[in-house]
């Protein structure tokens, strides 16, 4: 057994502990025998950095993976990164750029550029994996993949070309959110909107018979150079007449007809509505249903955003090369000049030639461009079709969304679900194994010989340059990172890939299990799991806001290819908001770095910080006071292990509880079965704020503040000065289970003082979780001790009211006690004395006295000569009328409308707290008034 250090320093024991814990391969999965259990980490960009999101994130999948080892299970937790083709590919030319002479993708060969982010790779990315070590992840680190590695792009070749011959994968013109900054097609998630000041024009467009014009109105007029239509409302009676006649669009002189559509609503603006089907999402729908082919679609700008000329060369040629805000300018002037232009009148009168409207705009979260939708050809995956086995097993269970609150959002999206466009216009990346012949025909193969093959001899072929959406490839992450296809999943013994610790481990006194891997051929698993029983994994825990970009494409894949769920569980956490409820943003500058937290308070408090505060998907408000506080309980913690160690205190050399005689022994063994009850169906339950505060709760108050004080008086034999056995093997044994049920939310302290209790022949890391056994429970001495805390608690409380002096010794009278708290009253006279300072005395208290109630008994403190009493009952009634003052005063404020109102929502929420702490506040001090009688 060490001796501890007095002062707890997290630093001194989390890099030590970790690199033990990997160098000794004790996260690798090499259990043969043992139930399979699995979770795969979302791959972080290799890019990236350890965000807070991150941290919380990754907490909760290394408690639910450390508890799962602990509870004997073969448990692994898949990591890896991905390959980020956007991010990465930014990130290595903003590095070429800073060369010297400057440098552009575009000077290299498309192969020299992939082999310099390889290299890029190689010697800067993966950052966050050192990162995610400092948190403490558990991670089977020998196995680490990449979405990009040999094994499993192999996979993503198979997936495309595997969708493509079922007719599930194909190429079409459709509209994409494409980033001019990037040259690419960008996913829904990559695009950020903003509120934009902007303006709303109102133009007039001449029917084409010359009898009269309609009013059309739009915040894009550049995009009237590729109008097609003009639509109404068929059910609107101003128009009814005119649907099928044409419009000759001014500048371009275009001719359009006017159609009905239902998008067009007649409560809004002038009720017609300009078509342009190449540049407008809605429209693009409205273009369709009109009988306009994509192909036919009008597209005026190319892929710079800047204006191009249409199929029909009809944009004059003056307006050709400029951007959008140009083209804008010049042709509201150009509406303008001729007339057709209408003013808007603002309130006082003045005429502009648009009135101000804010209108949310997309931009590009990297580029930070504003956004076009752009009609293109793409490859798109038939979501639609996928989409339904996934909805299925949602609906039946099969699939289980916690909170269940998340399941009506997944079917309302799923149900609504539009091809998924998988194509991206980058390098880096899985480049689309498909080959074009010279008269545009796709040849999709995983390699390029097969594509000649079906193309035929001597057609030449040419590659499709774009590669694929990284969601794409991330959809197979939890069955192509375990050997799907052919890509192995290496055991322990495998080559170059660490050494297993299942040589390390005996099972022994403390029930401690072997450390191991699955076999390959998954012999003696649940029938139908595949991958060495890997597949489906237990449980995902994921962001709600993916939902859709990865979770729900990965039951589409996984479903589809492995005809199975890809998890058994889905748990959806919220964000990690600023202190105030904002969210986090650099240019807020409200960002919190987790390492500077874990710099200042150690992860085993940040851990604990962010499953405290996980509550079943809601979002968490950051609070740097929480984390201070919980690095508190684990100095609290340090500081008990450290008085075991001077009492003789040891590691318990069993799992079930020891024999007890003594009331407080039997108390505290209860204490902790109930404890490990309820930390286990919280964790069954994904209530990871249950299960932390639960254990908190415990070992904080029950344990160290009670237990540990209640045990003082017979611990130490008056004559001997020996410690007493039972209380030594018991508080040994509850301080095992602490730490055990502990581990998972602070795995560096609890490993530490595991070890510094005594000799150990295996690490904390794959010890035994607590049975709850309550077949030893003796309630009796439950309640007398709970009695025993409530009595010493009261007294405490009257003491501290009524400004007692901490050393004073009172008499304590009884009236209306029964023979059992008589009883119990003489039991524990001498805990009373050390804890109460008071002393068990016979008959009727006399003069000014203190009453507390427990029970059916009342307990007299006389305070004859103690404390001044009419000075006391003075300065209670003046701290009462204090506190009542301003509870008022606030209830008056909180009872005016316009206050609630008007002000910010943070001083609306100071004052309902400041208002229920001056009511407490009443109310004890009147309490305590009470008690003078």
């Amino acid at each position: 057994m060490s001796e501890l250090p007095k002062t707890f320093d997290p630093a001194s024991i989390e890099s030590r502990w970790y690199a033990h814990w990997e160098a000794s391969g004790q996260f690798r999965p090499d259990r043969p025998n043992a139930e399979p259990w699995t979770i795969v980490n979302p791959p972080p960009n290799v890019t990236g950095s350890l965000h807070i999101g991150h941290a919380l994130d990754n907490t909760l999948q290394d408690i639910l993976t450390r508890h799962a080892r602990l509870k004997g299970k073969d448990a692994l937790w898949v990591v890896g990164t991905d390959h980020a083709g956007i991010a990465t590919q930014m990130v290595v030319e903003r590095q070429m750029g800073a060369m010297s002479p400057p440098q552009k993708r575009t000077d290299l060969s498309r192969e020299d550029f992939i082999a310099k982010v390889w290299a890029w790779k190689e010697e800067s990315g993966g950052e966050i994996t050192q990162q995610l070590r400092r948190l403490g992840c558990s991670m089977d680190w020998a196995n680490e993949r990449f979405t990009m590695d040999e094994g499993f792009s192999k996979a993503v070749l198979k997936v495309f070309v595997d969708l493509h011959k079922q007719g599930l994968l194909y190429r079409d013109k459709r509209l994409v959110n494409w980033d001019p900054g990037l040259g690419t097609a960008i996913s829904d998630l990559e695009v950020e909107t903003r509120e934009i000041k902007g303006r709303f024009w109102h133009l007039r467009y001449p029917l084409a018979d010359g009898s009269g014009f309609i009013e059309v109105a739009t915040t894009r007029p550049e995009t009237m150079l590729a109008d097609m239509a003009v639509a109404v409302n068929g059910a609107d009676e101003r128009y009814t007449a005119l649907i099928g006649k044409q419009v000759k669009l001014p500048i371009t002189g275009r001719l359009i007809p006017i159609i009905a559509d239902d998008h067009a609503d007649p409560e809004l603006g002038s009720g017609a509505v300009k078509i342009t089907p190449g540049h407008d999402f809605n429209d693009f729908e409205v273009g369709k249903r009109a009988g306009m082919a994509a192909g036919s679609m009008l597209n005026m700008l190319d892929a710079k955003a800047r204006v191009v000329q249409v199929s029909d060369g009809l944009i004059p040629a003056e307006l050709l090369g400029l951007t959008t805000a140009e083209a804008r300018k010049a042709i509201v002037a150009q509406l303008k000049a001729e007339g057709f232009l209408i003013a808007h009148v603002d309130k006082d009168g003045v005429e502009h030639d648009a009135e101000p409207r804010t209108i949310q705009t997309p931009y590009g979260d990297r580029s930070g461009v504003v956004i076009e939708p752009w009609l293109t050809d793409q490859w798109y995956v038939d979501a639609k079709t996928l989409a339904q086995p996934a909805i299925e097993a949602v609906r039946v269970g099969a699939i289980d969304i916690v909170p269940k609150t998340w399941e009506k959002t997944f079917f309302n999206w799923m149900e609504n679900i539009q091809p998924w466009c998988v194509s991206r216009q980058l390098w880096w990346g899985h480049q689309i194994p498909a080959w074009f012949g010279p008269d545009g025909t796709p040849y999709v193969a995983e390699t390029e010989a097969e594509a000649q093959a079906l193309a035929g001899a001597g057609v030449a072929l040419t590659r499709d340059p774009d590669v694929l959406d990284t969601w794409f490839s991330s959809a197979l992450w939890p069955f192509a990172t375990l050997g799907w296809d052919g890509s192995s999943y290496p055991s322990p013994s495998g080559e170059g890939q660490g050494v297993g610790p299942s040589h390390l481990i005996e099972t022994d006194t403390r029930g401690a299990a072997p450390h191991p891997n699955p076999s390959p051929e998954g012999e003696g698993l649940a029938s139908g799991s595949q991958l060495g029983g890997r597949y489906p994994n237990d449980v995902l825990i994921s962001g709600f806001d993916i939902l859709f970009f990865w979770n729900a494409r990965m039951m589409m894949q996984g479903l589809h290819f492995m005809k199975d769920v890809p998890f058994r569980t889905l748990y959806l956490h919220g964000l990690v908001r600023a202190a105030d409820g904002a969210k986090m943003s650099k240019s807020k500058g409200n960002v919190v770095n987790p390492l500077g937290l874990i710099d200042q308070y150690g992860a085993d408090a940040l851990r604990f910080f962010m499953a405290a505060m996980e509550s079943q998907g809601r979002d968490i408000k950051m609070d740097e006071k929480r984390v201070e506080g919980y690095r508190n309980f684990a100095t609290k913690l340090w500081n008990a292990a450290r008085f075991a160690q001077a009492n003789g205190i040891v590691a318990s050399t069993t799992l079930e509880a020891p024999r007890a005689e003594l009331a407080v022994n039997k108390w505290i063994i209860a204490e902790t079965i109930a404890t490990v009850q309820q930390v286990d169906l919280a964790l069954a339950d994904y209530r990871f704020d249950g299960a932390a505060n639960a254990i908190y709760q415990f070992a904080w108050s029950r344990f160290c503040d009670w237990y540990l004080e209640l045990i003082k008086p017979q611990m130490v034999d008056d004559v001997r000065g020996q410690i007493d056995d039972e209380s030594k093997a018991v508080a040994g044994w509850v301080l095992d289970q602490i730490l055990v049920l502990l581990h998972p939310f602070m795995p560096f302290i609890t490993e530490e003082l595991w070890h510094a209790m005594g000799p150990r022949d295996h690490d904390l890391i794959v010890a035994q979780w607590p049975m709850a056994d309550a077949r030893s429970l003796d309630p009796e001495a439950s309640r007398e001790v709970d009695w025993l805390i409530r009595l010493v608690g009261e007294i405490r409380t009257a003491r501290n009211e009524l400004n007692v002096p901490p050393g004073a010794r009172l008499p304590l009278h009884v009236r209306d006690a029964n023979a059992a708290t008589l009883a119990r009253l003489e039991r524990q006279a001498p805990a009373l004395a050390r804890l109460a300072r008071v002393t068990h005395a016979e008959g009727e208290a006399t003069g000014g006295a203190a009453q507390v109630v427990v029970d059916e008994a009342t307990f007299v403190l006389p305070l004859e000569g103690v404390i001044d009493l009419d000075a006391e009952r003075t300065r209670l009634t003046k701290a009462i009328a204090a506190a009542e003052k301003e509870r008022d005063a606030l209830a008056g404020r909180l009872g005016n409308a316009s206050f609630v109102e008007r002000a910010k929502p943070e001083a609306v929420e100071k004052a309902k707290a400041d208002h229920a702490d001056k009511a407490a506040e009443a109310a004890r001090l009147q309490a305590a008034l009470g008690r003078l009688g």
